[in-house]
């Protein structure tokens, strides 16, 4: 890996801001945080390319699609996370919906010019249930950039028929995300809540990367 790869795609714990600590990190939360009320993650546009129809594989893992030859191209991340409300409980019950361009920039979607260029190995869509924890899970990629976007995660979370979040998460400390039209709109604050800090994986020895993020539901 060369050192511009592995300096957009980790970066060290000593780097993080408080609040991105909390966002990457949910288990260092000492009792007197947690007990304070949590600023929600900040909101964005769902962006053109949400699924018109859901894929017929759609769950959470995006790697590997029912059908197909071989998996996903691009680097695999393991997103992990929770599901809280200002007072840091859990939700949960929730539905968590996850969308993203594949490892050449393509999104599954009819409006997508570059359709002909799409990876067949990936799913492009998925979602995981909460649990009673509040925690959810996926296997995806490594987000990519693309013409006039910074690398990102669509997200949404629903729960009883109602969409409480709709976002788009970022991974911390890219080289592109002060040109990013919607990131650069955010003031430092909203910006810290959406921000992902993207790690190898230490159980793995395929190469693969983690990140652990809190959704903090506005009450």
């Amino acid at each position: 890996m060369s050192a511009d790869k592995a300096q957009d795609r980790t970066v060290p714990v000593a780097t993080l801001t408080r609040r991105a600590l909390v966002l990457t990190v949910p288990s260092l939360l000492v009792p007197g945080l947690a007990m304070a009320a949590l600023a929600p993650t900040t909101g964005s546009t769902e962006g053109p390319f949400y699924p018109v129809e859901r894929p017929r594989d759609d769950d959470a893992d995006l790697v590997r699609v029912e059908g197909a030859v071989r998996d996903a191209g691009g680097d695999i991340l393991h997103l992990t996370g929770r599901v809280l409300d200002a007072n840091a409980q859990a939700i949960a019950g929730a539905r968590i919906e996850i969308w993203q361009c594949d490892a050449n920039g393509v999104y599954l979607h009819p409006g997508e010019r570059r359709i002909n260029f799409r990876d067949a190995g990936f799913q492009g869509f998925g979602h995981a249930p909460v649990d009673p924890a509040g925690r959810f899970a996926f296997r995806t990629i490594v987000p990519v950039p693309y013409p006039g976007r910074a690398p990102h995660i669509h997200v949404k979370v629903r729960h009883d028929g109602r969409t409480l979040l709709t976002t788009q998460i970022y991974r911390l400390g890219h080289h592109q995300n002060p040109g990013d039209l919607l990131f650069r709109r955010l003031t430092p604050e909203e910006q810290d809540r959406v921000l992902m800090a993207i790690r190898p994986r230490v159980a793995s020895s395929h190469g693969a990367f983690e990140t652990d993020i809190d959704l903090v539901i506005a009450t």
